[in-house]
């Protein structure tokens, strides 16, 4: 009798269990992710403090989640507005080093200030997580 009741509950309570799990997991994934995009816009940010000598950022912005709104994906996008004398054409054969530039997930663009902006989209390290959804 005491084996059929202790099988009962766990059959009872492993749904809670595995359901806990796939919410932990899940939070572990947005952490992660988060931490990830932090990590590429520092990386971005003292790269071309680095590599532009007289580089002055103007702003920086970066975002984790699905930003295209496209499919079940998370990014991690980062975004630097910066101003410098250099060319668009020297600054990106001196960040070619670091990124590959495809005008599509990481280019530079001339704005309407007369700045630039360094746009950096890449996968997030846990891609099929909830903040994609």
């Amino acid at each position: 009798m005491k084996l059929i009741k202790r099988t009962g509950l766990v059959l009872l309570f492993l749904p809670v269990i595995l359901i806990l799990i796939f919410i932990l997991y899940e939070f572990i994934g947005m952490c992660v992710n988060h931490s990830a995009t932090r990590q590429q816009t520092m990386k971005l940010r003292t790269n071309m403090e680095n590599e532009i000598p007289d580089i002055t950022i103007v702003d920086v912005y970066s975002e984790t989640g699905n930003t295209s709104g496209t499919g079940n994906h998370v990014d991690c996008l980062s975004a630097v507005t910066f101003s410098t004398k250099m060319q668009e054409s020297e600054i990106k054969n001196s960040m070619s080093e670091y990124y590959e530039f495809d005008e599509w997930s990481c280019y530079i663009d001339k704005t309407d200030g007369g700045n630039y902006l360094f746009y950096l989209n890449v996968p997030a390290p846990f891609e099929n997580n909830i903040e994609g959804h």
